[in-house]
């Protein structure tokens, strides 16, 4: 079945849910920085309703969910959408309570704030609350979006831990069930700011069906159909096939010990680029980034 919603996953940019605690003195800008290229904006313009759009903001990942919800609120207004709630959920009895599920059935646009993705899967998983979005997310216009953690955990399966440096040792990568909203790819966030190609290599191939997404920060793609995938956001999103892998060691490694992979495919994406995930083709959308790159000498000439 194709689902009839939209789908926005982005890499991250001020992570205030999984790097700050309450006591920590935030010495970095507040807002969500995600209004170079217009992320924000585009989830608002794929919303039927536009700026009138009742948007959750879900801060279930954050450590610090009363400032990340606050800022977010901030962030949309600015641009002029007022209709913006959090969703405060910490407990699976909250997340199936009469009230959340109420006010997840009334809104436009759901989307995820960033910090824990297992907090996700653990708190959400099995819940009347998740069914209920998915069904909302297959049968009708309406917008999911994750940003970091809330990307992480949107695939059917996520990367829950597994440090950058040591990657592709056996067993240091951890994957689990994510919240499914999209099939046959893993996703990795803060991709290239914090080096985790070695982890999306990995996840690749102990799995070489599934397409690894790595979304650096201000990076975007938006999913409609369940499989067009377009770039959004000034940031650089990377594409692991791992179909063609012709040999690798990772089934035949103690665990602990390095792993050799043959033959990865790996695409960069940037603004405006496609990618169709059923053909597994790539579209450099070559023209419009000409009409981009005159747009902004014309503006600095003014």
């Amino acid at each position: 079945m194709v689902p009839k919603g939209k789908l926005v996953i982005i890499g991250g940019a001020v992570d205030l849910g999984s790097s700050l605690s309450y006591n920590e003195n935030i010495n970095h800008p507040h807002y969500v920085k995600f209004f170079e290229k217009g992320i924000l904006r585009r989830i608002i313009t794929e919303s039927t309703k536009g700026s009138d759009s009742v948007i959750e903001v879900i801060t279930t990942a954050s450590k610090i969910p009363e400032l990340v919800g606050h800022e977010y609120i901030k962030s949309f207004n600015q641009l002029q959408v007022n209709n913006v709630h959090v969703l405060d959920i910490r407990t699976r009895e909250e997340a199936n309570a009469a009230d959340a599920l109420e006010r997840v059935r009334k809104a436009d646009v759901v989307m995820f704030s960033g910090g824990d993705q297992l907090r996700l899967s653990a708190i959400f998983g099995g819940t009347e609350f998740l069914r209920i979005l998915k069904s909302r997310y297959m049968e009708g216009n309406f917008v999911i979006a994750g940003t970091s953690a809330g990307a992480a955990a949107s695939s059917s399966n996520m990367i829950y831990r597994g440090s950058s440096s040591e990657a592709l040792i056996k067993g240091e990568v951890q994957i689990t069930g994510g919240l499914g909203f999209i099939d046959d790819v893993i996703i990795d966030t803060h991709f290239v700011q914090r080096g985790r190609i070695g982890r999306l290599f990995y996840a690749v191939a102990s799995n070489p069906g599934m397409l690894g997404i790595g979304l650096g920060e201000d990076a975007g793609l938006l999913i409609t159909e369940g499989f067009c995938l377009e770039a959004i956001g000034s940031g650089l999103t990377i594409l692991v096939d791992g179909r063609y892998i012709s040999e690798t060691s990772i089934y035949d490694v103690e665990i602990g010990s390095p792993v050799s992979i043959d033959n990865l495919r790996v695409h960069v994406m940037s603004i405006f680029d496609k990618y169709d995930l059923h053909k597994h083709e790539l579209i450099i959308n070559k023209a419009i980034k000409v009409e981009e790159d005159v747009y902004l000498k014309m503006k600095n000439y003014d």
